[in-house]
């Protein structure tokens, strides 16, 4: 196992590095302290571009349907947030759900419905920084809802709408997904100065984690989109 493995550098700075990380947090909600002032205020700036243009552009008032799921659906997610998987170092990863929300809302909303749940869980509940809620909407509420529609879309196309293939739509959406926002956030805690680790580290630590246990999370998204396919299927916005 990857915990395993780095018994072997006992004497490396990679391996107080990742065991840092570990400690620390493994979870893609960055705390306070973790960004300098230059990739706070830039992904301050990338998430409120897209985040206004999604409001913009989803025309919240005209879409009532899609706004009622968005409701539900990110009190859903805030809810199954709540289960954590134990990693080594007494921390621990948690279901996201941005594939998950863009698969069945779409890109625009998807990331909406993230967005209200992070700020909500950063302004309430103080998991995630407020200086790192840019980065935290970025990572989560932008790549992971981006990656998971597209891959799914890509595997629709590739093999055509059925319950099965839905299910591995929402599988490699979801695993996908999460691995690369959990990567985006090794780059951004490991280019930042005062993070005591660079990105040789946080990349790899990051990515990794996110890479294996991402397979619970896709495992999720493809089992409720086939279910969601079977029961309601227009309520997949994703493939109107």
């Amino acid at each position: 196992m990857f915990y395993v493995n780095f018994t072997n550098f006992v004497n490396d700075k990679y391996l107080y590095g990742a065991l840092f990380i570990v400690k620390r947090g493994t979870s893609m909600h960055i705390p306070d302290g973790y960004l300098d002032s230059t990739w706070s205020i830039a992904t301050y700036i990338v998430s409120a571009t897209y985040i206004g243009y999604a409001i913009k552009k989803a025309e919240i008032t005209k879409n009532l349907e899609r706004l009622s799921l968005l409701t539900v659906l990110a009190a859903g997610i805030f809810a199954a947030q709540m289960l954590n998987w134990p990693l080594p170092g007494g921390t621990s990863l948690h279901f996201v759900g941005g594939a998950l929300a863009g698969i069945l809302l779409g890109p625009l909303f998807g990331s909406l419905t993230l967005a209200l749940v992070v700020t909500i869980q950063c302004l309430v509940f103080h998991d995630g920084g407020i200086t790192a809620l840019g980065a935290n909407i970025l990572n989560m509420a932008i790549i992971d809802v981006l990656v998971g529609y597209t891959m799914y879309k890509i595997v629709l196309k590739a093999l055509g709408p059925s319950t099965k293939t839905r299910f591995i739509g929402g599988f490699i959406g979801g695993w996908l997904g999460i691995t690369l926002a959990g990567i985006a956030c090794g780059v951004e805690i490991g280019l930042s100065p005062s993070f005591p680790y660079g990105v040789y580290i946080t990349v790899p630590v990051m990515g990794l984690w996110h890479l294996a246990l991402g397979v619970i999370e896709g495992i999720i998204t493809g089992m409720v989109v086939s279910y969601l396919s079977m029961k309601n299927p227009d309520i997949i916005f994703s493939e109107r």
